[in-house]
């Protein structure tokens, strides 16, 4: 486990307090934890994660068709 000092503002502290009522949590270093898991989750490339890439491949197995002219297909002519 890594240690760690660091300087928030005052809203930033309320907002860790918040998240650790809110979901129950023990501690601050739990807050941290839970919000830096959601952040990673949502927005730190999600197609990599391995339910993105199970979910690829039961695309990958799908059948296909063949479309001669993809714009008069889609309707964007």
């Amino acid at each position: 486990m890594v240690q760690a000092i660091i300087n928030i503002e005052e809203h930033e502290n309320r907002v860790i307090n918040i998240i650790k009522g809110k979901f129950g949590l023990r501690n601050k270093s739990d807050a941290i934890e839970y919000i830096i898991k959601e952040y990673e989750r949502d927005v730190l490339e999600p197609e990599l994660r391995p339910e993105f890439i199970e979910k690829m491949k039961k695309i990958e197995k799908e059948p296909t068709i063949k479309v001669k002219d993809p714009r008069k297909h889609f309707g964007l002519n």
